[in-house]
């Protein structure tokens, strides 16, 4: 009975932990913010962005997203790094932000 319940248990904890990561994020009104880049994920376009004001913002870059250096010059998401700080415009969809434009400051 306890090597039932063990395994149970080591699955129940492999399953809930393979299925993502469960990430306390925000979700801002539409607007700019700046912040770091904490983690940037490039198989997913994805990066969470902590705001000025504490805020985890997570990001998925869409066809229509644009990625530009400090100067305005297009980049492509290789460039990104995390602790990188970065400027992203969104807007708010649903339950969700929306990157419109990243700027990578440093």
């Amino acid at each position: 009975m306890k090597k039932l319940i063990l395994g149970l248990f080591l699955g129940l904890t492999f399953l809930f932990t393979s299925c993502g990561e469960n990430k306390n994020t925000d979700v801002v009104e539409a607007g700019i913010y700046q912040g770091v880049a904490e983690e940037v994920e490039p198989g997913e376009k994805e990066i969470y962005v902590r705001t000025a004001d504490d805020k985890l913002i997570e990001l998925y870059f869409t066809d229509a997203t644009q990625l530009m250096t400090s100067d305005g010059q297009t980049t492509n998401f290789e460039s990104l790094k995390e602790n990188g700080k970065v400027e992203v415009t969104v807007t708010k969809e649903g339950n969700k932000n929306v990157p419109v434009s990243v700027k990578i400051l440093d």
